[in-house]
């Protein structure tokens, strides 16, 4: 898709509240309408206001509506703003529509619009160049996790990011599951060793000249999660090729910010691995000793992520010095979407600073994030009896705050007040299409975490 100045063959625009209607065709210009008018070669979209959630929708809208026509070419004029969030999130809303996977199909996805063409006198080009590499390594998360397991294991995930380190010219390692056990990432090794796909740590890293500040994105990588010995429901297992979610945002996130070119340090750190069954699968009572020595009762084995990312946060820390930010990024809890629903990520930590810019980021990008606080109770429920700490809470409710300060136990006291967990279990795959995200993958916190990155001084 190409982004041209001039005319198209077919007129889009975009009604706000209803300041346009067209009562004959049922159109009231209300949120979520849309009017094809194919013989006059015009196509309207609702919106309720102008924010940058609603302006991804609308295109994203334009584009799908139209696929099913022959025209090549859409003209709009974009909204009149100085507001680049507004602005960025228009031009994208096009190549996030545009979207479909279809890798496994035969019959192929058409892409009839070629070109949208932007009638205005007023230059976008650097706009539209930062809409076309956040789209893209959004699309880029969704091809990922979308594709099926027996295809994305630890070791082709980790394959990709060794082809990205070189495109975007990254520093780029990868550890296997001799390094792991070798070198004392019990917890994480424990979780993948009944695989047939052996685990892979990979940390890659962007380090541009004079740059501000130190980031590190920490990530969930479970490219297929059974359950493990605590065997999940057959409806469960389903789709549980997006548990590695977490781990591919952050190959998104460092993508994007490479390829922009932004003065901020950022480390990805992945945790790739499956949790499956065998007779060498690690089991409910075992008691695991993670990186930093602390020794965990496993009393479920499908509370498998925050194994993962407890030795990958402990290998962050001891492996890179002078941090200013740790976010790890993770589907980690049902419970979180049972509490949000499926559109919203939860956001925990210790200070409230730094979670307060990633609701104000989200907001400006049109992601949906949620605090949930810890209380000094909490921790009481990840007591052991047999060990320092247990995977799992010995109450049934508040899974995901539980689950977050199970992480905090890896986190260095130096680094608590630096370190925010964002579980986004709801909105990183979603079997229906929402707002301007598909069916399947959303690619969700790319943008939002991007947009933050962009911003520390």
């Amino acid at each position: 898709m190409e982004f041209v100045k001039g005319k198209g063959q077919v007129k889009a625009e975009i009604v706000v509240n209803g300041a346009k209607k067209f009562e004959e065709y049922g159109f009231n210009g209300k949120d979520g309408e849309i009017l094809v008018l194919p013989e006059k070669k015009k196509i309207y979209v609702g919106i309720e206001k102008i924010d940058s959630e609603n302006l991804k929708t609308a295109t994203s809208q334009i584009i799908r509506s139209l696929k099913k026509y022959k025209f090549e070419s859409v003209e709009i004029t974009p909204i009149n703003t100085k507001n680049e969030d507004l602005l960025e999130s228009f031009f994208m809303g096009f190549i996030l529509g545009d979207y479909e996977f279809d890798k496994y199909k035969s019959e192929k996805a058409k892409h009839p619009i070629k070109k949208i063409a932007i009638n205005s006198k007023r230059n976008f080009e650097e706009i539209i160049k930062k809409a076309v590499i956040k789209a893209n390594a959004i699309n880029f998360v969704r091809d990922i996790v979308n594709s099926m397991p027996d295809e994305m294991t630890p070791a082709r995930v980790a394959a990709i990011a060794e082809d990205l380190a070189k495109e975007n010219n990254l520093e780029c390692r990868v550890y296997d599951e001799n390094y792991l056990l070798e070198n004392g990432y019990n917890a994480f090794y424990s979780v993948a060793k009944a695989s047939a796909h052996p685990p892979r740590l990979v940390h890659l890293a962007y380090k541009p000249k004079n740059a501000k500040k130190r980031v590190i994105l920490v990530g969930k990588g479970l490219c297929y999660d059974s359950g493990g010995l605590s065997l999940k429901p057959s409806d469960y297992m389903v789709t549980m090729k997006s548990d590695k979610s977490g781990a591919i945002t952050a190959l998104g996130i460092i993508k994007a910010v490479s390829e922009l070119g932004i003065d901020i340090e950022v480390h990805a750190i992945l945790g790739l691995a499956e949790n499956m069954i065998g007779g060498n699968a690690y089991k409910p009572d075992d008691v695991l000793k993670a990186k930093n020595g602390k020794t965990i009762e496993v009393r479920n084995t499908d509370a498998e992520g925050r194994l993962v990312l407890a030795d990958c946060l402990c290998y962050a820390q001891e492996n890179i010095k002078d941090i200013d930010y740790i976010f790890d990024l993770a589907t980690l809890t049902g419970a979180c979407v049972v509490g949000l629903g499926e559109y919203t990520a939860g956001v925990m930590g210790f200070n409230k600073d730094i979670i307060d810019k990633i609701l104000e980021a989200g907001n400006d990008r049109g992601e949906h994030f949620a605090y949930l606080p810890f209380n000094k109770y909490l921790p009481k429920l990840l007591k052991s009896n047999v060990a320092d700490i247990c995977n799992i809470a010995s109450s049934r409710y508040g899974g995901a705050l539980t689950a977050g300060l199970f992480l905090s136990e890896f986190i260095e006291k130096e680094n608590k007040e630096k370190w925010v967990h964002l579980d986004i279990a709801g909105p990183a795959f979603v079997e229906k299409e929402w707002g301007y995200n598909p069916f399947g993958a959303s690619g969700f916190g790319v943008d939002s975490l991007v947009k933050l990155i962009e911003g520390l001084k």
